[in-house]
């Protein structure tokens, strides 16, 4: 059986480099996804470009290649990267492709009246994305976002290979010097279930809040009924102070 031992010395401490990592490569995910994904709807034709190869060439990468790549062939040139950062590195690049699209997608569905109508307020481009386009596509994106989000965080395991000491390359060792195989990935199938779980109903939280804000579902003390055009949410209510036609 597994020694208390083992879960102080190795385990333990491997579930906390497996967030660390999971936090690291979500944030420079994060960060490639909105600029990857403004900038393939840039106006400049060779912004477009650039931003489009990038999501070609790392959306048809293997994370695993990329990662051995960063770490034993970017010293070549000059460039050494410690294990962990590596593996951020090619997860976050990786993944922030994905999610690119997801960001792309998101603002292309935003209404193109809802545009207009910022265009015939005078906002400049940046206005019209903060104040009208990112409020509306934002609640879209967090559904996909969770999914890449739990992607990312299994994704973690691969690190080990590189000898990142997470909770997988704790397991292994350990597997490697006890025989202990079918408690030890018991444990690991159990952590990875609760941190997604956790991970979800954060999202899950983040979603219910975006879509209040925009009246996509009800607030607290307030009644969302659907709007009689293009299937708009509007406050009840709001319908008999404006009118019916």
């Amino acid at each position: 059986m597994m020694s208390s031992q083992f879960l102080t010395t190795w385990f333990l401490p491997g579930v906390w480099v497996t967030i660390q990592v999971t936090a690291y490569a979500a944030a420079l995910g994060a960060a490639v996804s909105f600029g990857i994904g403004l900038a393939r709807g840039s106006q400049n034709r060779f912004v477009r470009f650039v931003a489009g190869t990038y999501f070609e060439i790392f959306r048809g990468m293997s994370a695993l290649v990329l990662m051995f790549w960063m770490f034993f062939a970017l010293p070549l040139f000059g460039w050494q990267l410690v294990p962990m950062w590596a593996g951020v590195s090619a997860l976050g690049l990786t993944y922030g492709a994905y999610g690119s699209e997801v960001v792309r997608g998101s603002l292309a569905a935003v209404p193109p009246a809802q545009k207009e109508a910022g265009i015939a307020l005078n906002f400049t481009r940046w206005q019209r994305l903060r104040l009208i386009e990112m409020p509306q596509a934002w609640p879209e994106m967090v559904p996909p976002f969770n999914n890449l989000l739990i992607e990312l965080l299994k994704g973690t395991a691969l690190v080990s290979i590189i000898t990142v000491a997470d909770m997988t390359f704790a397991g292994n060792l350990v597997r490697l010097g006890t025989n202990e195989t079918t408690p030890i990935y018991t444990l690991l199938l159990v952590v990875y279930f609760v941190l997604a779980f956790l991970i979800t109903r954060g999202m899950r939280l983040v979603e219910r809040r975006a879509k209040a804000r925009v009246g996509q579902q009800p607030a607290r003390g307030s009644v969302i009924s659907r709007g009689p055009d293009r299937g708009e949410r509007v406050p009840a209510g709001a319908q008999s102070a404006g009118g019916t036609e």
